[in-house]
């Protein structure tokens, strides 16, 4: 296999089952490691956590022209790594710019491990990750962050060195891991390369991100579930319609592909993600990261793809393509039932999900996905201004969303969201144009780490003309941390300081709670 071919499934299976065994590699797998420079400058990460298994992730930085490197991985009860649990070896393949997914299985559930890399002389910094706990078990508390919007130009990730305090048992991160844009004025500091066009421009923008040490040691704390939105391709695009930033590439196709090969290299997540491998993607086959996930009896945890699947904007401004706002009466196609969000085949998944005995007897039913879900009407009075992007655009999928919810008696949604770059609290509603609709859950969507917003000049206005909100801020950066309890979840959104000072403090904007079986957002 040349370093340039595009992987096959089979080839990514045997690849990742041969890692997690530790065993079975190929005949003449086995090369030197070549490399004058850290090779694991890039740190550790785990993600995909279940209640037996977790995904290990590394990449090397290698010289041009390393062939596959050999990498061993140890996961310890203990931080010396006295008493080993598992260990193996697997390959970091040229192909795979290098990186690693070790799908440890067979651990024991609901409890914390060590783990590192060896390649080489080297090894990795040490990483700290955890199983969940069996699905019928009994759970006192969850405690997770959300999170999402990171532009390398707005700011320094400060907010990941406070997050490493909140004793945290997983990071949900919404999307927007990286930008594809070369700059932004008034930046804070520039991103390397240009334009993010191609599949080595990817990689380096990644690279760049995993070389920040504070979001490397949030990585390293404790395991994620991760989702992308638009910049990990392109602002705006839709599926496999183009977005409108940047310079138009001949091949829209094999941007995608390129970043979205991309973002599995650089992502705690399992190899069947990859529904047919690498050179699926080169022809337009899907990345399947939706999933949900069980934290005992406490919680269900569903993410959610609301970018890959989604039908074109309509009637954006000046018929450009991407995103605009507009007046939904002018719109003819707006209220199109046949248009998604989340593609028909997700949102058979999802019904199918929220049908399971599950969905009821889970104290808490946590879905993560990329915006903000209510409706927000940025006009004053009679008429209508909404946003075509997010769920708004897609009005008819939303309600069929909040009827599954209804159908199913689904019990306590909770919906987690970012990209708006602001903070937005507010009741699920099952029709945003009857005031007198029921709700059916609750939301948080959160702002972003360091990418800009406009303001809260115009957050009074349109916290008035949309009442099933009840707080939002549009000025600070930052997470949220929600922790649930089999009788109350509560939020906590944390913002920094000064996201253009790298030694930004961290201070409390705003805090809730709401009951268990009582939809209803409360101040603290």
């Amino acid at each position: 296999m040349s370093a340039g071919a595009p992987l096959t499934r089979r080839e990514v299976l045997q690849w990742a089952m041969a890692g997690g065994a530790g065993m079975g590699l190929p005949r003449g797998a086995w090369t030197r490691l070549r490399s004058d420079t850290e090779p694991f400058a890039l740190g550790v990460a785990s993600g995909s956590p279940t209640h037996g298994s977790v995904v290990l992730w590394t990449r090397l930085l290698l010289p041009a022209g390393q062939g596959p490197a050999t990498v061993r991985w140890e996961v310890a009860h203990d931080d010396k790594f006295s008493r080993l649990v598992q260990t193996g070896q697997t390959q970091a393949l040229p192909g795979l710019a290098h990186s690693v997914h070790v799908e440890v299985q067979g651990l024991e559930a609901d409890r914390w491990y060590f783990y590192r890399f060896v390649a080489g002389d080297a090894t990795s910094p040490m990483g700290r990750t955890r199983t969940f706990p069996a699905p019928e078990a009994v759970v006192a508390r969850l405690r997770l962050a959300y999170a999402s919007c990171q532009r390398w130009e707005h700011g320094y990730f400060s907010a990941w060195r406070h997050m490493r305090d909140e004793n945290l048992d997983l990071v949900t991160f919404l999307g927007d891991y990286i930008y594809e844009y070369p700059n932004a004025s008034n930046a804070v500091r520039v991103p390397s390369g240009g334009w993010v066009l191609t599949l080595d421009d990817y990689r380096q923008r990644y690279a760049l991100h995993k070389g920040d040490v504070d979001l490397q040691a949030m990585h390293a704390a404790c395991p994620w579930l991760v989702s992308w939105d638009d910049h990990e391709v392109q602002n705006d695009y839709a599926g496999s319609t183009e977005g409108n930033s940047g310079q138009a590439v001949a091949d829209f196709a094999a941007r995608r592909a390129a970043a979205y090969q991309a973002f599995y290299e650089h992502m705690p997540v399992p190899a069947s993600v990859l529904t047919r491998a690498m050179a699926g993607l080169a022809e337009g086959a899907e990345m399947r990261i939706y999933r949900r996930l069980h934290y005992g009896r406490l919680a269900s945890l569903t993410m959610l793809d609301a970018r890959q699947y989604k039908d074109a904007q309509v009637c954006t401004r000046d018929g450009k393509k991407g995103s605009s706002t507009l007046n939904p009466a002018s719109c003819a196609s707006w209220n199109d039932p046949a248009r998604s969000m989340l593609g028909p085949q997700q949102e058979r998944w999802l019904e199918t999900e929220l049908a399971r005995p599950v969905s009821r007897d889970s104290h808490w039913n946590v879905l993560g996905q990329q915006s903000l879900f209510g409706q927000r009407d940025f006009k004053g009075g009679p008429g209508q201004v909404l946003w075509n992007d997010g769920w708004d655009g897609y009005a008819a999928a939303r309600t069929r969303l909040t009827g599954a919810l209804q159908k199913h008696g689904v019990a306590n949604p909770v919906l987690l969201g970012g990209d708006v770059h602001e903070n937005w609290v507010g009741h699920v509603k099952a029709d945003y144009a009857d005031t007198a609709s029921p709700v059916v859950g609750v939301e948080f969507c959160g702002t972003s780490i360091t990418s800009r917003s406009a303001g809260n000049a115009r957050i009074p206005e349109l916290l008035a003309e949309n009442p099933h909100f009840l707080f939002a801020d549009s000025e600070r950066r930052g997470y949220g941390v929600v922790e649930f309890t089999p009788k109350q979840l509560t939020t906590t959104l944390r913002v920094a300081s000064d996201v253009t000072q790298q030694d930004s403090g961290i201070e409390t904007l705003a805090r809730f709670s709401v009951q268990a079986g009582r939809p209803v957002i409360e101040k603290s």
